[in-house]
């Protein structure tokens, strides 16, 4: 079966790290890499000696020995610390993930990959939205609820539905991406991996259907605090910046039509998840984050 490694470029608390590199584990990668965008960054004392995980400080010397300017947009260097790591893969699959991003699968990984025809360069995973619950305990990324991206004119009756007087804002479906992450197959001359996709020579890979039995659990707003704590730089740099409407929105809102947004769209509220199930756009998981964590440092 089909060795896979996930890479992710990183700049968060170490718990978050923790947690990330403690659920994807004991699914079964060969390796994860983590570069870590800040080389200072404490967290990489926290994997260090972890089992299959390799921790790259993304230093000035980093950046030199590949001839290039430490790019200024985030989005960039996550794409060329992918397309590096590509060059180097000697598994025949990875995954591009963001820390705040966790696959879950109905089945064996290596034997979903098998089953990916050979001319198909890449998989794609299909995204969900972690969607707040106040009623649960802190699990670093706390979610059990998680929403499909309703993109495309098929879901416009569910966008109007799930997010009433806002659907207008989110014309994809989704508050952060909708297309979702992909598995890259490796060994591909001139494939370049993108944060979402890729292409060869130049050409754009069509990312073709989600791939069913895995899910990519998106915790970009389950927390109203940290959400509004982010929502500056996503408004100036980040995830918004692609999302006019939206954006224009958010800058000019008061604070009460801030706790009204994220209520509508982001909050596990009953009749949302009553809409949601009954539509077949609910997804329910239990991460339990922090018992992994505790048996991830049993392994040190």
């Amino acid at each position: 079966m089909a060795d896979w490694s996930i890479i992710a470029t990183v700049k968060a608390p170490a718990e978050q790290v923790l947690a990330f590199v403690a659920h994807h584990l004991p699914l079964g990668p060969a390796r994860i890499r983590l570069c870590f965008d800040d080389p200072a960054d404490p967290a990489m004392a926290a994997v260090a000696g972890l089992p299959r995980v390799e921790a790259l400080a993304c230093d000035d010397a980093y950046w030199a020995s590949h001839r290039l300017p430490r790019p200024d947009k985030h989005q960039a260097r996550q794409a060329f610390n992918a397309q590096i790591l590509y060059r180097s893969q000697s598994e025949p699959w990875m995954l591009h993930l963001d820390v705040d991003e966790f696959l879950t699968s109905d089945a064996p990984i290596p034997a979903l990959l098998d089953r990916v025809p050979r001319h198909r360069p890449l998989l794609r995973i299909a995204p969900w939205e972690a969607l707040h619950d106040p009623a649960m305990d802190d699990d670093i990324f706390t979610a059990r609820h998680f929403r499909a991206e309703l993109s495309g004119p098929h879901h416009a009756d569910h966008r109007a539905q799930v997010f009433g007087p806002y659907a207008p804002l989110l014309p994809a479906g989704v508050l952060s991406h909708a297309i979702g992450k992909c598995f890259f197959r490796t060994g591909i001359a001139g494939l370049r991996p993108w944060i979402h996709g890729a292409n060869i020579r130049g050409e754009r890979v069509p990312p073709g259907a989600p791939a069913p039995g895995m899910a990519v659990l998106h915790f970009h707003a389950q927390d109203p605090v940290r959400w509004r704590a982010q929502l500056p730089f996503r408004l100036a740099r980040g995830a918004y910046v692609l999302k006019p409407e939206l954006q224009a929105f958010l800058q000019e809102a008061t604070e009460a039509a801030l706790e009204a947004f994220y209520l509508r769209v982001q909050t596990a509220t009953p009749d949302a998840l009553a809409l949601l199930r009954r539509e077949g756009l609910l997804r329910e998981a239990s991460l339990t984050l922090r018992p992994k964590i505790a048996a991830l440092r049993s392994l040190t």
